[in-house]
């Protein structure tokens, strides 16, 4: 595909501008699922104090949200493929705004509890579609940079979710947190009236049989006509459609509109896709279990322990987070297109570990220490930053990219959902289990675990997860029809490899 691509495109690594802002508007959802994510950890606090509930219900209120996210992540596979991809954007957007409002009002933990689980449905359609979109409309060469602007938006969202916390933290005790949850439903509102502009996914509209509405927006989102019918070509024939077939509406067999995914998936699934669907919910698996949720929602708590007093300065530490975590993902959106998945997903994982045991050190001599050590503090803030840095680069951004990329087109909606499905119980167990878990074994024992996890994480991407970087959407089981090792040095070998983006 990449040679046709390149037959008289005058510039043929040039980012395509529409298909670049459909992509960011539909990042937009994932700022309100990210903002949601940040503000909760300051929120928290405040909650606790005015509602007087306990560390379990703490718990319960910071998991629930992804209890009800895997079940809005399996609904949002077959919505998507029946509605269409924007559409299945703008009910992820009506189910934000319901869920802010009751969090907003919440005058008792029921109804704020009510609001969290709404909210949640609403997560788990915006983790599954969002990057599924991205990924549909742009083409190899700048797929990665298209496809990791929604884990780019979640982080955007969580900086200002931090920011909120900061700001709200002024106001009286019991408008201060209502008014952080709350405030999320005026962009939910904007984007669920704003999508209905964008295009529908050419991808779907062709697996519907509606090639000329899919060819038509093709064109737009490809940077020249020879593109748009190498893109339109391979997806047909990927779509079992006649590549010479030029009828505007074909009308295509039942099981075209999604009916057998999940047989194909589960039940009897090709070499292939049973090493794609073991990829995929291994890297959703260890996104989490590797200690993302324990610093993103509970980092008042570890910089308490490590020994932060005071709540402004907490406050502004937790803001700096979400500053460096931007900084590095924005960064990370514009290399992963040039370095590829493969290569930033071990040297982010690497850098992780060593993160993980300094603070697992740095805790456990605050713990066990009887005075305030100012080193052990700092040695703690940093490995914080650290972790969050070497997250940023890779396993962040990674994640939603490689498992919205690598599923043939007629499994894809609905595989991509089951890797989302397992991502929000993996954050439901650390966010509901992590205060436990610290009790139990310390949280400088916590911290060592995780950093146990993430070695195993390591040895899983290295022998599991093979290059993807410039190779076309419809060509993803090919790669995956050998080893990965294999496949790796194919990529490399290729002719005019290193020229190749996306």
């Amino acid at each position: 595909m990449g040679e046709r691509e390149e037959s008289g495109n005058n510039n043929p690594t040039r980012l395509n501008k529409y298909a670049c802002a459909c992509a960011i508007v539909a990042s937009v959802i994932s700022i309100i699922f990210g903002y949601d994510t940040g503000v909760m950890s300051g929120a928290l606090i405040y909650i606790k104090e005015d509602l007087s509930i306990n560390d379990t219900q703490v718990e319960v209120l910071t998991g629930i949200l992804n209890i009800c996210a895997l079940v809005g992540s399996l609904l949002a596979g077959k919505t998507s493929d029946i509605i269409g991809r924007r559409y299945t954007i703008a009910l992820a957007s009506v189910i934000f705004l319901v869920g802010s409002v009751l969090m907003g009002y919440g005058p008792n933990y029921v109804v704020l509890m009510t609001g969290r689980c709404t909210a949640g449905i609403g997560v788990g359609f915006t983790l599954m579609i969002a990057p599924v979109y991205s990924t549909e409309i742009s083409s190899p060469r700048s797929r990665g940079l298209l496809t990791s602007l929604p884990e780019l938006g979640i982080s955007i969202g969580i900086l200002l979710g931090y920011i909120s916390n900061y700001t709200f933290s002024k106001v009286t005790l019991k408008l201060g947190w209502r008014l952080m949850l709350g405030i999320a439903a005026i962009p939910a509102l904007i984007l669920a009236l704003g999508i209905l502009k964008l295009p529908e996914s050419p991808r779907w509209l062709i697996m519907q049989g509606r090639l000329g509405e899919g060819k038509k927006i093709l064109y737009k989102v490809s940077n020249s006509k020879e593109e748009a019918e190498s893109r339109f070509r391979d997806i047909k024939m990927a779509a079992g459609i006649s590549e010479d077939c030029e009828e505007e509406v074909v009308k295509l067999p039942e099981n075209a509109h999604g009916e057998g995914v999940w047989k194909e998936l589960l039940l009897r699934p090709t070499p292939a896709v049973r090493r794609i669907l073991l990829a995929a919910i291994g890297i959703h698996f260890f996104e989490h279990t590797t200690g993302i949720d324990s610093i993103v929602l509970y980092c008042p708590r570890i910089f308490q322990k490590a020994g932060v007093k005071s709540k402004n300065k907490l406050h502004l530490t937790i803001v700096g987070i979400g500053v460096v975590r931007l900084i590095f993902i924005t960064m990370t959106t514009f290399l992963l297109d040039r370095v590829g998945r493969r290569k930033m997903l071990l040297t982010s994982v690497g850098g992780m570990i060593v993160a993980l045991s300094t603070l697992g050190f740095a805790l456990t001599i605050v713990e066990h220490s009887t005075k305030e050590l100012l080193w052990a503090l700092i040695l703690s803030i940093f490995a914080v930053y650290l972790f969050v840095v070497f997250f940023a680069i890779g396993l962040g951004p990674v994640t939603w990219v490689y498992s919205s990329e690598i599923f043939p087109l007629r499994l894809r909606a609905q595989g991509h959902s089951i890797g989302v499905a397992v991502n929000r119980l993996m954050n439901a167990s650390i966010s509901m289990s992590f205060i436990s878990i610290y009790k139990a074994i310390t949280i400088g024992g916590t911290f060592f675990m995780f950093a146990g996890v993430a070695v195993v994480a390591w040895f899983f991407f290295y022998f599991f997860c093979p290059e993807t970087k410039g190779r076309p959407l419809e060509k993803m089981e090919e790669i995956f029809s050998k080893g990965v090792k294999s496949k790796s040095v194919d990529m490399e070998m290729m002719p005019g490899a290193s020229g190749v983006k996306g």
